[in-house]
Order: C-alpha cells, then sequence, then structure tokens
C-alpha cells in the first residue's frame, strides 16, 4: 500500500468543502430569490449541476421535503436524480410545475 501524506489527505477534503460551500450559496440564493429555479439548471458549475434535484427543490421558498418528493413523483422524476441529469422534458415540466404563480 502507497504511503499517503497529509497533503495527499487535505486536497480531497479541501475540494469536498469548497463543493458543499458552493452548493449552499446556491441553494441561499434560490430561498432568498436572488436566482430563479429557471436559471441553475442552465448553470456551467460542476458543483451545482451535481446537486440532487430533491435539494434544489427543497432549497425553494414553500418547499419542503414533503412536498419536494410529491413534486419528484408527480413528475415521474428520481429522487436521487442530479440536476445535470434531468432531460429537457423533465426540466420544463420542472420548470413549469414549480413557477411562481402571479
Amino acid at each position: 500500500m502507497p504511503v499517503i501524506g497529509p497533503d495527499d489527505r487535505r486536497a480531497p477534503l479541501a475540494r469536498a468543502a469548497a463543493v458543499r460551500k458552493e452548493r449552499a450559496e446556491a441553494r441561499e440564493a434560490l430561498k432568498r430569490g436572488r436566482t430563479s429555479l429557471r436559471e441553475v439548471p442552465d448553470t456551467d458549475t460542476p458543483a451545482v449541476r451535481s446537486m440532487p434535484v430533491r435539494a434544489l427543490l427543497e432549497s425553494l421558498p414553500d418547499i419542503g421535503k414533503v412536498r419536494a418528493d410529491r413534486l419528484l413523483a408527480e413528475l415521474g422524476t428520481s429522487a436521487s436524480r442530479r440536476v445535470r441529469g434531468l432531460g429537457a422534458r423533465q426540466r420544463d415540466r420542472l420548470l413549469e410545475r414549480c413557477a411562481p404563480q402571479q
């Protein structure tokens, strides 16, 4: 077995922390209304594109775990689906269903 030094252990942990921070910032922006749901699937940020759709829905105002699960079931989307894994139809139905009511 190769010997792993302290720097080799810290690098993956630092990358993971940066991804978690970036996802948290994206969820917070959605929650506060600084970003719309329509902008998220088109982002080129790998950390956001690899976020589960369920976590994305839960970060929207007035949507919790139960409502997010119901939405995913209505749309026929798996709870483990990632943002980058949404097809064009799934994305369109999700955006249509979660569009703000005026």
